[in-house]
């Protein structure tokens, strides 16, 4: 496998990096209109960065075009529930109640899960972790170190987070195709303060609800599985709840949107059209500082080759439709 170029070493951060450069995988970017900054994360990845650890990457641009980076945000430290070699998936940041909060799926294989019946493979404990910073520059600091904020004994991944029209937050997060075979996304209330979890998960729903929907053929199973991947919610300037998710069709990975019939986070949900097709996924939407809607997310899914892509959206009223892509952020 080809090693990260120099635009990666996270030992050497430098100017004038472009999109086209960074090796980037569920990328996220947080639009800071105050200091008129973007800031653009991803994993980091050992064997590509020379850490010693997984952890998490930061890029940060004035102008979505030239980026300075890599900067090392958060590395997962010893003595917690996850093992710092085996990964770091998804980061995202939110500014909520004057601080920055990294959500960042985490795991330890050599912690294994009770097995439910006919699962493909070993589960191990996977799940999101939040850590807190004053700053969206970091560094990051677990909130809770004994376990995921999910229920430690679901195998879940790409936790994130939303506010309802109460002001209560939760983290809604995919639960594995690995464990379930039909892969679902699930919401569970969080504490004022992002601490901890409470209550039971709440079901949105599954993967096979999609009628466009690929089930996948996986080895040392008779079943075809379902995945659910990158949950981000949204409201639409008609007040509509939509949900961006990733999944396989026909012809592969899948930007695709949901949107709640009720309004509100516990649906009903319905399917609508997939996005971007392409071996394309893991978007998530923000406001440009001059009121553009535009959507990143990593195209195609194998890393280290995977790269952000931008579009122009729309926002419908009724939901988020693609205007074209951003060929002049991303590169041909």
């Amino acid at each position: 496998m080809p090693v990260y170029n120099a635009a990666s070493d996270a030992a050497n951060p430098r100017k004038g990096h472009r999109l086209k450069d960074i090796p980037v995988h569920d990328p996220f970017v947080v639009a800071d209109k105050e200091n008129r900054v973007y800031y653009l994360y991803t994993s980091a990845i050992p064997r590509f960065t020379g850490l010693d650890r997984h952890g998490v990457l930061m890029y940060k641009s004035a102008d979505l075009l030239d980026w300075e980076g890599p900067f090392v945000v958060f590395t997962v430290p010893d003595n917690v529930w996850a093992h710092p070699g085996h990964g770091t998936w998804a980061p995202e940041v939110h500014a909520y109640q004057g601080r920055y909060y990294l959500f960042v799926t985490l795991h330890n294989q050599e912690r294994i899960l009770a097995e439910p019946p006919e699962v493909w493979k070993i589960n191990h404990m996977r799940g999101t972790a939040i850590a807190a910073s004053d700053s969206p520059e970091g560094p990051f600091r677990l909130l809770q170190t004994d376990g995921p904020v999910p229920p430690a004994d679901f195998m879940t991944l790409d936790g994130t987070l939303y506010t309802d029209e109460d002001g209560q937050p939760w983290m809604v997060y995919a639960h594995e195709w690995i464990q379930l075979i039909d892969g679902t996304f699930e919401a569970i209330r969080l504490r004022g303060d992002l601490t901890e979890a409470g209550g039971e998960p709440v079901h949105l729903f599954k993967a096979s609800d999609a009628p466009w929907i690929k089930a996948e053929a996986k080895p040392d199973t008779k079943h075809r599985v379902y995945v659910t991947d990158g949950c981000q919610l949204y409201r639409t300037s008609g007040g509509r709840l939509v949900m961006l998710w990733s999944s396989y069709n026909k012809d592969g990975y899948v930007q695709t949107i949901a949107r709640s019939r009720s309004g509100r986070l516990e649906g009903p949900w319905e399917q609508l059209e997939p996005l971007v097709y392409g071996d394309s996924g893991h978007g998530m939407l923000f406001e440009t500082f001059a009121g553009e809607t535009l959507l990143i997310l990593h195209r195609p899914f194998r890393m280290p080759e995977s790269r952000a892509n931008i579009y122009a959206m729309r926002d419908t009223g009724v939901s988020f439709e693609v205007v074209r892509a951003r060929d002049d952020l991303h590169g041909s």
